[in-house]
């Protein structure tokens, strides 16, 4: 599955998503740090890639409408987090990680994910 990290994710993230056998870009790497999360989702929608991030604000989909994108993973660690946490993290969201992201934000937590469900979908409606 093709990839956005966030800035806020490092080279340790990008790493292990790679090692799990994904394609990855990161805002680091593309010079745009700076950019609003709204230019970070429109930059990550253009290249058809699901955005893995630890920003909360993406996790709003009256914001950020789950349909338009490629896929939203929010990555939650404790306060104090250590590298062993985003390990665990990501493990859990390269584990189960399916084309199910695509309309579905996930909010990920180690051995946890909670997948955003639009309330007027219905959920037995499968094409």
């Amino acid at each position: 599955m093709k990839l956005k990290l966030d800035e806020n994710l490092g080279h340790s993230a990008q790493d292990l998503v790679e090692a799990a056998g994904h394609e990855v870009a990161t805002v680091y790497a593309e010079s745009v740090c700076s950019a609003s999360d709204d230019e970070v989702i429109q930059i990550s929608r253009r290249e058809e890639r699901c955005l893995v991030t630890l920003d909360l604000e993406f996790a709003n989909p009256l914001r950020y409408r789950p349909a338009d994108y490629r896929g939203i993973a929010v990555l939650r660690l404790p306060a104090k987090a250590s590298l062993v946490h985003l390990e665990n993290a990501i493990h859990t969201f390269t584990t189960a990680l399916q084309p199910t992201i695509v309309s579905h934000p996930w909010i990920v937590e180690a051995g946890r994910i909670r997948i955003y469900q639009d309330p007027d979908e219905d959920p037995l409606d499968r094409e």
